[in-house]
């Protein structure tokens, strides 16, 4: 039996296969509103076969937004908005779903990707950013101001309000982003976090703020909700946050009950130099779940179904997860369970689609016609 095909859970949340759907951020809200491209870009993820899809990093309040066009959920009107792409899903679809929740910090008040990126200064579109400490993300950017305790309490009150939210909308799990440089992984890393209060300086310190979040989080929803935690386990930068460090963070939120880690790396800084290759990061995501024993889920450059399944039989991670390859073939999941001889969700309306040598990749189907 394909071990990538096997059941698995991220604490409360039952998943039928190991294959999830990373967040991928779609820059595609108007004022953080959910759009037509999310019903399109979901709906056609929703029907990939994975177990689990995470919806892409989704702002806690309109400062936290990466750009103008991020995705949020920091008011009624947005879970308003969010709420038919998820009838939807779950009308046609047995996935699980999570939403990753996340502030970009210094990172914020960027142009789109396909616009090039770059910081907006504040004015017109652009906006003040906020981060552990005024240190901006590249020289020349706009800098940001540092968190002071009344930012801070804000913060925290804001990840707690989306995550309310969250479960409203019936969605099974939460995952907080700690990673890419974003303002929970800005107050991790010591490229970043310059302070000399208690949020700053030592690694208990630096960890303080993120755990804050995590606990306020984990506190505010059920038991049943899944919460997870989305980390950078090496910044890729000599005197940054690195693997060692991870470890120690992790098995601080397996004390406070996480119920799932999900490994990946850099973006803190500019400098940063990454052999990119495929599964470059899945030696983090081995290292951590063999020192926390935490589920974990493992990402990059993981595209050939051997390869998956690999990481898996080896127990380098629990879970897989796609981004970009499955984008590129949003059946990825379909593909690998006929190459591993496995059996994979699908929706009646495409049975008729299934391989005639392959009778029962998408398990019992029965189709007629006159």
């Amino acid at each position: 039996m394909s071990q990538l095909f096997s059941p698995f859970a991220l604490g409360p949340l039952q998943l039928k296969n190991r294959i999830a759907i990373a967040p991928m951020c779609q820059y595609s809200a108007v004022e953080g509103l959910a759009t037509d491209w999310h019903m399109i870009h979901l709906g056609s993820l929703a029907l990939s076969g994975a177990a689990l899809l995470i919806i892409e990093a989704t702002a806690v309040s309109p400062e936290a937004r990466i750009t103008p066009a991020d995705l949020g959920l920091w008011s009624d009107g947005h879970q308003a908005a969010l709420a038919p792409v998820i009838a939807a899903i779950r009308k046609h679809s047995p996935i699980r779903l999570a939403v990753q929740l996340a502030h970009a910090g210094r990172k914020a008040s960027s142009q789109v990707p396909w616009e090039g990126g770059a910081n907006i200064a504040p004015g017109g579109i652009g906006w003040q950013t906020v981060a552990p400490s005024a240190v901006p993300h590249a020289e020349g950017e706009a800098v940001p101001l540092a968190l002071d305790a009344a930012g801070l309490q804000k913060v925290q009150d804001d990840f707690v309000a989306a995550a309310r939210r969250v479960h409203a909308l019936g969605i099974e799990g939460i995952e907080l982003h700690a990673a890419h440089g974003y303002l929970l992984h800005q107050f991790l890393s010591p490229l970043s976090n310059r302070r000399d209060d208690q949020y700053g300086g030592a690694l208990e310190n630096r960890m303080r703020f993120p755990l804050e979040v995590f606990d306020a989080v984990r506190a505010a929803v059920p038991r049943e909700v899944a919460v997870g935690v989305r980390i950078s386990a090496s910044d890729w930068v000599e005197g940054g946050w690195d693997l060692e460090q991870s470890i120690v963070f992790a098995n601080a939120l397996k004390q406070r009950g996480t119920d799932f880690i999900h490994v990946s790396s850099g973006g803190i800084s500019p400098l940063q130099k990454i052999p990119v290759g495929p599964g470059y990061q899945i030696q983090f995501a081995e290292r951590i779940k063999a020192a926390t024993g935490l589920p974990t889920i493992g990402v990059g450059l993981i595209t050939e179904p051997e390869h998956a399944e690999s990481i898996v039989l080896q127990g380098q991670a629990d879970v897989v997860a796609l981004a970009r390859g499955i984008l590129y073939d949003p059946r990825w999941p379909w593909h690998a369970a006929a190459r591993l001889g496995a059996q994979v969700d699908a929706p009646p309306q495409y049975w008729r689609s299934q391989p005639h040598h392959l009778t029962t990749l998408f398990g019992a189907t029965r189709l007629g016609q006159r």
